[in-house]
């Protein structure tokens, strides 16, 4: 759901490229539910002013992370931004559809990963999915990804409940928390206890790692397969 003007999503840009940030804080910031409370040229950069908008009690909401950066990489600075900063949703961008590097970025905590051909309004869209919590994808890499996920070695099913497993497949089929709670007929609060229970029990971090999981093991190959675009729309 997009916030009223005056919850607007607050977004950090991180690329080591002045023109790149340039160009995203211009787009972002004449969405009138975004905005840029700073960017950074690199990792260390981007975590030192983290820390300096937390202080500020203006905390991002999302971080536009670029990985091809020196001396900290994207996937270490992702990493880093979710350990500190566990509610701080992660976006990547980059110009490299590499499935390694797209498994490192999701594996570390990313929300979403998008290519730096992806329209202005795909990125937009990809902010404000974060910000739900909802997985983003560029198409030009989902479908190879999904099939590349369900060839991977399976790791043994955790302890969950029948509704806990309902949950891990809606989550990896693309639903947001609002989306999981309709299709259940709970409350979105509930839905966000039955998600945290399961990250504890499945040792993850994230609603991505969740939904990676969930596609590894098996759980949401149907729901990625038959899902609608706007449930697990990849752009």
């Amino acid at each position: 759901m997009t916030p009223e003007p005056d919850e607007g999503i607050r977004v950090l840009v991180v690329d080591d490229h002045a023109v790149v940030r340039r160009g995203l804080q211009s787009f972002l910031g004449s969405e009138r539910d975004l905005e840029v409370v700073g960017d950074a040229a690199g990792g260390n950069e981007a975590l030192a002013l983290l820390a300096e908008l937390d202080a500020e009690g203006r905390r991002p909401h999302v971080v536009l992370m670029d990985l091809q950066m020196t001396p900290v990489d994207g996937i270490e600075a992702i990493r880093l931004v979710r350990e500190r900063y566990d509610d701080v949703e992660v976006v990547a961008l980059t110009s490299f559809g590499d499935e390694q590097l797209v498994f490192a970025a999701l594996e570390a905590g990313a929300t979403g990963y998008l290519l730096k051909d992806s329209g202005a309004d795909e990125v937009a869209t990809a902010v404000r999915d974060a910000h739900a919590g909802a997985l983003r994808l560029a198409p030009a890499i989902s479908a190879r990804l999904m099939s590349a996920l369900r060839t991977r070695e399976r790791d043994p099913k955790a302890d969950l409940t029948p509704r806990e497993l309902e949950v891990v497949r809606l989550v990896g089929g693309g639903k947001a928390n609002k989306e999981v709670a309709a299709h259940l007929r709970i409350s979105e609060r509930t839905a966000r206890t039955h998600v945290s229970h399961i990250l504890r029990k499945l040792k993850l971090s994230s609603r991505t790692q969740m939904a990676v999981w969930a596609v590894r093991e098996g759980v949401a190959d149907e729901a990625v397969a038959n899902a609608d675009e706007e449930a697990i729309r990849s752009g």
